[in-house]
């Protein structure tokens, strides 16, 4: 595996790579990468003939600097991993290659921004689409994977896509959840749970499963909501900060009693760890 620290060299391989005829997969991480980020590795593998990983911890996508400073960093182990699953290319930016000057953007996506994380996290989605951009015009791939347990985010940056970057139209592609055997949906954050928190986190995926179900059976928004809200209540360890169920492609609130081409997202702190799940109806 090829890694490169800087923008330039990376153009320049990746631009020789496409003179070659070679098409290019591109997986875009924040690093503490686990079998989740594998599993996009294991997809662009199969579809393409080069796989070009990022690892960045985005600073302008955080309205939280405790939350930035926490954000675990472990460049040497996702090495490792990509190593393992065969990735061909990693880069691994400094903040200041990313931003040699501060990015001004102001990205206008419209209402899929403005709820769940863009309600709560002002800010978030700008940065997410500062960043992604970027790497868009650097890497400038045939396909770009993001897993679906960032749902929002994928919405959000297809509409990015669709306003400001015509050319990555229909590059996107959302894979499925990876989640553990037990359920819970895999994420870099968990590593900050206690074994007392990552066995309260299980009612998370738990709850969106039984919630699924209800729907399944016809019960309304109201019913299921108020299912997963009292679930959540029941441990100490849970807070639960939205639940909203959703249209699945506009993420706007959905008129009448039962959910229809719906989705539901859900945010949870467990302790002081925010951890964000979702499943389709």
């Amino acid at each position: 595996m090829e890694i490169f620290y800087e923008i330039e060299p990376l153009k320049k391989r990746l631009a020789a790579l496409r003179r070659q005829g070679k098409k290019i997969g591109f997986v875009a991480t924040m690093g503490a990468l686990h079998k989740g980020h594998a599993s996009l590795v294991e997809i662009s593998n199969r579809e393409n003939d080069i796989t070009a990983v990022s690892v960045f911890v985005n600073p302008t996508q955080f309205n939280n600097k405790e939350d930035l400073e926490k954000y675990p960093r472990t460049l040497d182990a996702d090495v490792k991993l990509l190593e393992e699953y065969e990735a061909d290319i990693l880069f691994a930016p400094s903040v200041d290659e990313m931003y040699p000057e501060e990015d001004t953007r102001q990205f206008e996506i419209g209402p899929v921004a403005e709820v769940m994380e863009g309600k709560f996290r002002p800010g978030h989605f700008n940065g997410v689409c500062q960043v992604v951009s970027k790497l868009f015009n650097i890497m400038a791939p045939d396909h770009a994977y993001f897993g679906q347990k960032d749902y929002q985010q994928i919405a959000v940056l297809k509409a990015m896509v669709n306003k400001y970057m015509p050319e990555m139209k229909g590059k996107i592609v959302s894979c499925p959840i990876k989640r553990a055997d037990d359920g819970l949906a895999l994420s870099s954050r968990n590593q900050h749970l206690s074994e007392e928190q990552r066995a309260s986190a299980l009612i998370i995926s738990k709850t969106l499963f039984g919630a699924k179900e209800m729907s399944d059976k016809g019960a309304t928004q109201k019913e299921i909501t108020d299912y997963i809200k009292k679930q959540i209540a029941s441990d100490a360890n849970l807070c639960l900060e939205y639940v909203e169920i959703a249209d699945k492609d506009t993420l706007q609130p959905i008129p009448g009693d039962k959910p229809a081409n719906a989705v539901i997202c859900i945010t949870v702190y467990d302790g002081k760890t925010r951890l964000i799940d979702n499943i389709l109806l």
